[in-house]
């Protein structure tokens, strides 16, 4: 058994990593350049700003590229963020080896010792995580102006036609709160009176208020800015009473009321504090991550008002998107329901049922008379003879017909289908005003059980009238200025359903090219606040966590002593090559982390160059190495903003200046596959030679480049 000799440059597939990797250097920071793909044959292009992306759009049928994709693959299913990280570090890592190579250090102290100095790098900053609790922005430095269509309600009316009415942004959502009051209770003398006596701002001519309608339960709600409201001054009372049987209607409401404002800071604090969680983990995608702070906003208003008391979570799967390409960015919003495109077929049909509420069935497989669930085993003494063709289609014909019947036995208006639809069935169901959605989530699916209580069924024989949902909504979709519109011949929908927790990004672009790039960015940042509250901790960012590996590892290096003797064979051998070449293995992965610092620091405006930002990282690292502590200096500088900040822009007319945090895991993770990556290449380009041909390579030219183990 043979490898070859390192020190011979003939590690083809650690140079072609490393130049592979190094296409995606753009990507990284918030000020980041995306390129344009362009194919040759069709000459259609595609927007690129992530690492995802690129290396779906490039033909690479190497190896090597195979095992980078896959890499970045893993890391963007499980984390959506973190690729470009390691994408970047795959890059410089490999050529920090290919320099270690080139020094004579052995592959297998390379790979000892990197995946020890990685591991201790881990164990070193998990000092620096820092509770979700504990992220804080200066308020000045948040935007939390909402885009007047940022967040449309979808409200119910006494027939199921739904009001879809624009949030207006005429106050901040942070300075107000919301009173529910119904309408009867507006004409009620002793609201009016306590409006007038407690609170009398609330309905003043010249004070920020905007209400709202919701036709079902008859409630307004008056949005009212809080910096007005003292709710102490509201629970004033006159007189003391002992007995509840002595207090009278007014004081009753006025205590209904205080408590209901009490419940509401507590509500708008929650909400504020997560708003700034979300801004800090933008990385400069501020209008993707203002919508995910509008779904926050709905949740979190949608538990409140359902009394739900439960700890906040961040239900990932209960959000989709809907791109409206061709259309204005101002249409891009968080619809509650589920929004999607129509065929002109399908709309007639949609229009049909739009006032009036409907039954629904779920499906969690195709609509075919083939379709058999995963895990089906078909009888073994039975054996299909088919005499003639036009059997098979008497028989889809045949099954098309029995469907109908059970739909029809249950009243079903439309069908949310997992999988896909048979075209004669589609037709039929068309036919008789059956709306068929396909290819809808198991996620969305789920969600409709669960409001409505209707059963997933993988076939529709299965369907009883536990099977069936009721009260469903079913409405085009509308941004409050028109209730119909059409986006490349296909009409925009929303099914909802009163409760409903779902809710759908819609995004939209003129530029048909930035509708990939625009969905990524909203799922990156989705993803990002989902983690950041499931690990329930965030790292500082803006290169402060790398900032401290630079440090541990140069402190570790230097208590290494280089030695130069030779190395004899004995059982010390592996002690001794490891304590030899440690300095040179861990400078290797100083190298990769230092580049990336540079990268960071000039795509986020904090340096012009590289080389401005190497003498910022030197300097840092001076003055961490002066301190006990580097931990606790560091995380010092990141609370005097001295570090870990970045300038974003904001409202496309100023910039804004704000803390930048990461997430704990994916940035963890993505260290760990990119070292992996990096070394699994390093030790597959070690050719391994077995067999009978040992004689034949002593004597070949080749024979200096081996080494026999």
């Amino acid at each position: 058994m043979a490898f070859e000799n390192m020190n011979r440059k003939r590690h083809l597939g650690l140079q072609q990593l490393s130049s592979l990797a190094s296409v995606g250097k753009t990507f990284l920071g918030p000020i980041k350049s995306s390129k344009f793909i362009v194919d040759e044959r069709t000459y259609g292009s595609v927007l690129i700003c992530s690492a995802v992306r690129l290396l779906e759009s490039l033909d690479s049928n190497s190896t090597v590229g195979q095992l980078l994709n896959d890499a970045i693959q893993a890391q963007n299913k499980e984390y959506k963020t973190g690729t470009t990280t390691l994408l970047f570090l795959v890059s410089a890592w490999s050529s920090a080896v290919l320099e270690c190579l080139e020094q004579g250090v052995p592959l297998s102290a390379i790979v000892t010792l990197m995946s020890e100095g990685l591991s201790s790098c881990i164990e070193q900053v998990q000092c620096l995580t820092i509770s979700i609790q504990d992220v804080k922005q200066k308020l000045d430095d948040i935007p939390m102006k909402y885009n007047n269509k940022a967040l449309i309600d979808i409200c119910f009316g006494t027939t199921g036609r739904q009001v879809i009415e624009p949030k207006t942004s005429g106050i901040t959502y942070k300075d107000s709160v919301e009173i529910h009051v119904s309408k009867k209770e507006l004409n009620d003398p002793i609201i009016q009176q306590w409006e007038s006596s407690q609170c009398p701002w609330i309905f003043a001519e010249g004070s920020t208020v905007c209400s709202q309608a919701k036709p079902e339960d008859d409630i307004c709600v008056q949005k009212v800015c809080r910096s007005h409201l003292d709710v102490s001054n509201c629970n004033k009372r006159s007189k003391f009473i002992h007995s509840r049987y002595f207090s009278s209607a007014k004081e009753i409401h006025s205590q209904q009321l205080t408590d209901y404002l009490d419940g509401s800071a507590k509500h708008m604090n929650e909400l504020n504090h997560l708003e700034q969680v979300a801004m800090s983990l933008s990385h400069g995608k501020g209008s993707e991550m203002k919508l995910v702070q509008d779904v926050l906003r709905f949740w979190l208003q949608n538990d409140y008002q359902t009394a739900d008391s439960h700890h906040f979570q961040f239900n990932i799967s209960e959000i989709v998107t809907c791109c409206l390409p061709g259309m204005s960015e101002s249409y891009s919003c968080v619809c509650p329901g589920y929004v999607m495109l129509l065929c002109p077929e399908k709309a007639a049909v949609a229009k049909q049922l739009q006032d009036r509420p409907l039954h629904i069935v779920l499906v969690d497989g195709d609509l075919t008379d083939t379709y058999r669930h995963l895990g089906f085993n078909r009888s073994q003494n039975v054996r299909m003879v088919l005499e003639s063709g036009n059997n098979q289609a008497n028989s889809s014909s045949l099954w098309a017909d029995a469907v109908l019947d059970i739909l029809n036995q249950y009243h079903i208006d439309l069908m949310l289908v997992q999988g896909n639809t048979c075209e004669s069935l589609e037709e039929k169901c068309l036919l008789h005003n059956i709306l068929t959605i396909n290819q809808v989530t198991h996620a969305v699916l789920q969600t409709f059980s669960n409001i409505t209580g209707a059963e997933i069924v993988t076939y529709l024989a299965q369907v009883n009238e536990h099977c069936v949902g009721k009260d469903v909504c079913l409405n085009f979709w509308g941004t409050g200025e028109s209730s119909w519109m059409e986006v490349d011949s296909r009409v925009p929908i929303v099914i909802t359903a009163k409760g409903i927790h779902l809710v759908t990004v819609v995004l939209s672009s003129p530029v048909l090219s930035k509708m990939q790039a625009i969905e990524d960015n909203f799922w990156t940042c989705a993803y990002r606040v989902h983690h950041a509250l499931l690990d329930n901790a965030v790292f500082p960012g803006s290169g402060v966590v790398e900032l401290l590996c630079l440090s541990y590892l140069e402190k570790l290096g230097k208590e290494v002593k280089s030695s130069t003797k030779e190395f004899h064979v004995g059982s010390s051998w592996i002690a001794k090559s490891l304590e030899q070449y440690k300095p040179l293995v861990l400078n290797a992965l100083v190298r990769g982390w230092h580049q990336y610092l540079c990268t960071i620091m000039c795509n986020t405006a904090n340096s012009t160059s590289e080389f401005e930002a190497s003498i910022f990282i030197q300097q840092n690292l001076r003055e961490a190495a002066m301190h006990s502590s580097p931990s606790s200096y560091l995380m010092g500088e990141f609370r005097k903003e001295k570090i870990g900040k970045a300038i974003f822009e904001h409202e496309r007319t100023s910039e804004k200046s704000l803390k930048v945090y990461d997430n704990v895991m994916a940035k963890i993770e993505a260290w760990r596959r990119a070292l992996d990556l990096v070394l699994l290449v390093l030790q597959t380009d070690a050719e391994i030679i077995t067999g009978p041909k040992r004689d034949q390579l002593l004597k070949s030219q080749a024979s200096s480049e081996l080494v026999f183990l």
